[in-house]
């Protein structure tokens, strides 16, 4: 039944972002760290890994993973289920162009940035929590950020930023793995070996954080405020821009980029076999 196996890719696409979750939140903490932390806290990525192990314990480095694996499986449904519907409407042939493809990609992150918001923002502020008395737990920031900020202020705080980043994310890391995947194809054919899956999936993966860095700075930077941005969205991420630049020069803006690279390929890799076991367990369980 069509719908059983829609279903099914739904229920491994969660599977396999939770396996992304588990494999990369160690290096996404470290990249949130180097973007949010006050300066001259620490002096690079490594010191940010060594200083969190030796301060707070290895599993400091899992801070604020409740929050996406909480939220994985709306944000991949919709993120799916977007890209899907994203490239009906942009061609009514099943083999788009990349540049189509690109159309498709940032359609999709536009619509996913609803749900990756709150889910991100959550786990920034738990990431930037280090190892205090005052710490605070995932549901006690919640309730905080509601009783304090709202909904709009609160829970959503950074959505605007989240939708500007998404949209160039998305349509980097669509183009890069559909381009990647043809080259495989055009040697292999339809049926391209696993690795080249695995290394079209990261290839999608840095092609994602080369297109979007600085917002996911500025991302970050916003939704760690003890309060919400005033004004215009573009006026307030320029603003941000401006500061980050005038603390740290331009390369601020790239901070934490290298942990961010090297996460993809361990996290595409185990999101990627997470995902064809979890189908093809669900393939032969319901014969969908």
């Amino acid at each position: 039944m069509p719908y059983l196996s829609t279903v099914n890719d739904l229920v491994a696409g969660s599977v396999g972002g939770a396996a992304q979750v588990l494999v990369g939140q160690p290096l996404d903490t470290v990249k949130t760290r180097a973007q949010i932390a006050p300066k001259g806290m620490f002096k690079g990525p490594m010191d940010v890994l060594a200083q969190t192990v030796r301060k707070e314990g290895f599993f400091a480095l899992y801070k604020g993973m409740a929050s996406p694996l909480l939220g994985i499986a709306g944000v991949n449904s919709l993120l799916f289920a977007s890209y899907v519907y994203s490239k009906r409407i942009v061609s009514p042939f099943p083999q788009l162009s990349l540049k189509e493809i690109a159309i498709a990609g940032a359609m999709a992150g536009a619509a996913n940035a609803i749900l990756a918001s709150p889910v991100e923002m959550f786990k920034v502020r738990m990431q930037g929590q280090y190892g205090a008395a005052t710490d605070k737990k995932l549901r006690d920031v919640a309730k905080e950020m509601w009783r304090d900020w709202g909904f709009r202020n609160g829970i959503m705080r950074g959505y605007w930023v989240t939708f500007a980043r998404e949209i160039p994310a998305y349509a980097g890391f669509y183009t890069a793995f559909e381009f990647s995947k043809r080259k495989f194809q055009s040697k292999y054919g339809d049926k391209v070996p696993v690795w080249a899956l695995l290394a079209s999936g990261s290839t999608g993966g840095i092609a994602y954080w080369l297109s979007c860095y600085p917002l996911d700075v500025i991302k970050s930077r916003i939704q760690l405020r003890q309060t919400p941005p005033t004004g215009k969205p573009w006026k307030y991420m320029a603003t941000e821009i401006r500061m980050v630049i005038a603390e740290s020069g331009i390369t601020g803006l790239f901070r934490g980029l290298s942990p961010s690279l090297l996460r993809t390929i361990p996290a595409g890799a185990s999101t990627f076999a997470a995902f064809e076991l979890t189908r093809e367990f669900l393939t032969e369980s319901t014969g969908a």
